[in-house]
């Protein structure tokens, strides 16, 4: 086989294709990792604060907060507003790189779930929703209102919105599917909640969709709610600068 066929076939079967570099939160997931590993913690216990993790590593804070929301996401800590981070789960850290880079590729899926399935939901809302419908949205804005005044990230809140539109639209098929990947979307807003200034905007758009429902505006409803999924839907996870 002469140098050129073997070249070819080398180029032909992407062996030598560019390496992917890893994104800067999965550096740092790596990092806390080893952490955790050589400071021998165990469940339970709490990682340092996140001001301090910054200055230890060299990076932004806002950096380690999105590795600590990998994390979250996947069940390795709980991210408590005022208490720091605490252990779940201490699983092999090249598990949890990939099943981070799986979350990546399934979250596009979900995100195109959202948009096909709530629009339709918000503009059956507008014209099915009753009285009890739209006491239980205003409820959950409360409920989202009051943790983001405290603070928190108003996941809760957000869950409670999206429900309460959910039943607003009187569909159970589609209320089937929802709570079919209900699951994979609550990962999705724990990520999208945790951006920065993302539980104030996503709480103004919940009022543009409440609004709207209420008004009985089908096609402004989904209008509200399509940007609104786009909106959220901007999460690091999604990126492609490996620098995120």
């Amino acid at each position: 086989m002469t140098r050129d066929t073997r070249a070819h076939r080398a180029e032909r079967s992407g062996a030598l294709r560019p390496v992917a570099r890893p994104r800067l939160y999965e550096q740092l997931v790596e990092r806390l990792l080893d952490h955790v590993a050589a400071e021998g913690l165990a469940v339970g216990d709490r990682l340092p604060p996140e001001r301090e993790l910054a200055a230890r590593l060299a990076v932004s804070r806002a950096s380690v907060t999105q590795a600590l929301v990998a994390l979250e996401v996947l069940g390795v800590v709980d991210v408590r507003h005022g208490d720091g981070a605490v252990l779940l789960d201490i699983p092999p850290g090249r598990q949890v790189l990939r099943a981070l880079r799986a979350k990546r590729a399934r979250l596009r899926d979900v995100v195109e779930a959202r948009e096909a399935m709530e629009v339709k939901l918000a503009a059956l809302a507008a014209v099915r929703r009753t009285a009890e419908d739209l006491a239980a949205i205003d409820d959950a804005l409360a409920v989202m209102e009051r943790d983001v005044a405290e603070g928190g990230r108003g996941v809760t809140g957000d869950e409670l919105f999206h429900a309460a539109v959910t039943a607003s639209a009187h569909s159970s098929l589609l209320a089937d599917l929802m709570t079919e990947i209900a699951e994979l979307i609550r990962e999705s807003r724990i990520e999208s909640l945790s951006q920065p200034g993302r539980p104030s905007t996503s709480l103004a758009a919940h009022r543009l969709v409440a609004d709207a429902i209420r008004d009985g505006d089908p096609a402004r409803a989904a209008k509200a709610m399509g940007e609104h999924i786009a909106a959220v839907s901007d999460v690091a996870l999604l990126r492609d600068d490996p620098a995120t």
